[in-house]
């Protein structure tokens, strides 16, 4: 199964502070502002809602205004081998704070174009709900 997917890493500068954006990557009403229409948890498990689709996802890392790492839920809730990471970066020489989103795709031939401008068209939506 693990020949079966594709990866795909992008990175974004964000005019924020770490404590600022981390919220918005760690907690449902955080995620919900941006990421997903909805978003609910139950223990470990988020579930992400998106008009007529929902997705499931267990926390699996969580590293304090750094890091978030899930592992997608297949359809009959076992754990996959497709993770989505997103971390944050502070450069110390310029101090600017980038998101790096690391993303496991079902292997598909325009997966990772369309999962490209999604991710573009979401942290857009996650800069202006920062103001960033």
């Amino acid at each position: 199964m693990k020949d079966n997917k594709q990866t795909v890493e992008l990175e974004f500068m964000i005019n924020a502070t770490p404590t600022i954006v981390y919220p918005r990557l760690s907690t449902p009403h955080g995620l919900s502002e941006w990421f997903a229409d909805d978003v609910n948890t139950s223990g470990n498990v988020f579930t992400f809602i998106w008009d007529d689709d929902t997705k499931r996802a267990e926390l699996v890392e969580l590293q304090r205004n750094k890091m978030v790492c899930f592992r997608w839920l297949d359809e009959d809730d076992t754990p996959s081998d497709r993770y989505l990471t997103l971390e944050l970066e502070r450069d110390e020489l310029t101090n600017s704070l980038s998101l790096h989103v690391v993303e496991d795709l079902l292997q598909g031939d325009d997966e990772q174009n369309y999962a490209t401008q999604l991710w573009e068209q979401q942290v857009g939506t996650l800069k202006h709900v920062l103001g960033a």
